[in-house]
């Protein structure tokens, strides 16, 4: 049976689907995030919640941490693996612990948005990254 697609094309499309998939991640949680980052630096009050104990500030220093930095790694495609890291903890406290006694519509995206950071974890950067460029020079 004849090959509709060479391996080298299989290759460039799940690369491609990579970069479209991470800086379409990024955009989507860069839209939380920077609201919380003005909600930081803006001098009011924090009121944020403080699911671990942390406090409402470094509770929401973390979360825009993960939200804000992480998503401009991972768009970027630096440090990718290890970006993820942080979002994915972030969702996780998002459905367990925030949403925890919500029903499943008030989780659901949260979800999502952990499936997504569980497959960039897996999958990385792949070519159309920094990460790829900076080892390609090592």
């Amino acid at each position: 049976m004849k090959r509709l697609l060479h391996t080298g094309t299989n290759e460039t499309y799940l690369d491609l689907l990579s970069l479209v998939l991470r800086v379409s991640i990024a955009a989507f949680m860069l839209t939380h995030g920077l609201g919380k980052l003005n909600l930081l630096f803006s001098g009011n009050e924090i009121q944020f919640a403080d699911p671990i104990g942390l406090g409402a500030t470094f509770s929401l220093g973390l979360t825009v941490f993960a939200e804000v930095v992480c998503s401009i790694l991972i768009g970027l495609g630096l440090a990718t693996r290890l970006a993820s890291i942080p979002l994915i903890i972030t969702m996780l406290v998002a459905t367990f612990i925030i949403h925890g006694a919500d029903p499943f519509a008030k989780k659901e995206f949260a979800l999502l948005y952990l499936l997504i950071y569980l497959v960039v974890l897996v999958v990385g950067g792949r070519k159309f990254s920094l990460d790829y460029l900076l080892q390609k020079k090592k």
